[in-house]
């Protein structure tokens, strides 16, 4: 399935864009998930508007976001990303054209937290809300709750699918036991499965998922959407030094990349990126489209001008010696 009518809207061209179904559901996506953390965080209304019809215009389809966005940022209480989305989506139309992912579990403040039945059902009520839609494409686990009884989580979770107020699900942050333990009840109790495992992965952080993790998601056809696949902006190469990062809101997250080993993977990237004529930016991407069971690694910008290098990275294919170079170098 893919989009080719050789058109530009808003100054980008339509892409031969990949999609394919998440982990056996039918949720079908781009190679490719738009993060909306940035949404009422470093990009305000206005921006992002201008993202979200970029992305549209280059065919990628796929957006997450979380009810915690961005409640972080002064002055914000959390949701305002998926206000922001919801908003753009009224004003745009095409619903039925965008897959929405979002999640629950993350601490929202005055007891709002966790993966209760009853409070995962009074939650994505709010979601839907903020997002000015009838259902979620895809409803995640924020977190891991060992508090709540996995039966109760999915159970939850399962009602909502049979409700169609949710089409598919999804767990982020769980280790691959716990994930394991979430499907065999699953499949226990006859209840909705988990399509979708989001881990922390990318060039720079890689312990997190290869290995057992990778594994039972390759084993049991699993879709992995790694998050923070640019190490908050490390792997695009703009910060090469600690002078790079004064006033950027991510600066403290980046620092500790900013060692001999980081040093060997910008390097790495630039040679590669050399070869295939793209930036660190999409070299880095395509390398993680390489790894097993990776079904659209999530990446953000805060301007349109970023959004065309990433897209890049779905043109790409690396050849073995790149990702040796590159597996190497981050070793």
């Amino acid at each position: 399935m893919s989009t080719n009518d050789g058109c530009c809207l808003a100054g980008m061209v339509i892409l031969d864009m990949e999609y394919r179904a998440i982990g056996g559901s039918t949720v079908v996506t781009a190679s490719l998930c738009f993060g909306g953390n940035v949404f009422g965080w470093t990009t305000d209304e206005r921006q992002s508007f201008l993202l979200l019809d970029a992305l549209r215009d280059t065919g990628l389809n796929f957006l997450d976001t979380a009810d915690l966005y961005s409640r972080w940022a002064s002055g914000n209480s959390g949701g305002e990303s998926e206000i922001i989305i919801g908003r753009w989506l009224r004003s745009r139309g095409g619903r039925d054209r965008i897959v929405i992912a979002t999640k629950v579990g993350a601490d929202m403040g005055e007891g709002r937290a966790g993966l209760s039945a009853r409070y995962i059902k009074q939650a994505v009520e709010a979601s839907l809300m903020r997002l000015g839609t009838d259902y979620i494409d895809l409803y995640q686990s924020h977190f891991d709750d060992l508090g709540v009884p996995l039966e109760e989580t999915l159970g939850a979770f399962d009602d909502l699918v049979q409700a169609g107020k949710v089409r598919a699900i999804g767990a982020s942050n769980y280790t691959a036991q716990r994930f394991a333990e979430a499907l065999d009840c699953s499949e226990r109790h006859g209840l909705v499965r988990y399509s979708a495992f989001q881990p922390h992965y990318n060039l720079v952080e890689r312990s997190h998922y290869e290995g057992d993790a990778a594994d039972l998601c390759a084993r049991r056809g699993i879709g992995a959407l790694p998050f923070a696949s640019l190490a908050n902006g490390f792997l695009t190469g703009k910060y090469r030094q600690l002078s790079d990062l004064a006033d950027r809101p991510r600066g403290s997250s980046i620092a500790p990349y900013l060692n001999e080993r980081g040093m060997a993977i910008l390097a790495a990237l630039d040679e590669i990126g050399a070869q295939y004529r793209a930036g660190p930016a999409a070299i880095a991407i395509a390398w993680l489209m390489t790894k097993p069971a990776i079904h659209s690694p999530i990446v953000s910008a805060t301007s349109v001008s970023q959004i065309a290098d990433l897209v890049k990275a779905t043109e790409l294919a690396l050849d073995a010696e790149a990702v040796h170079l590159l597996d190497r170098a981050s070793g």
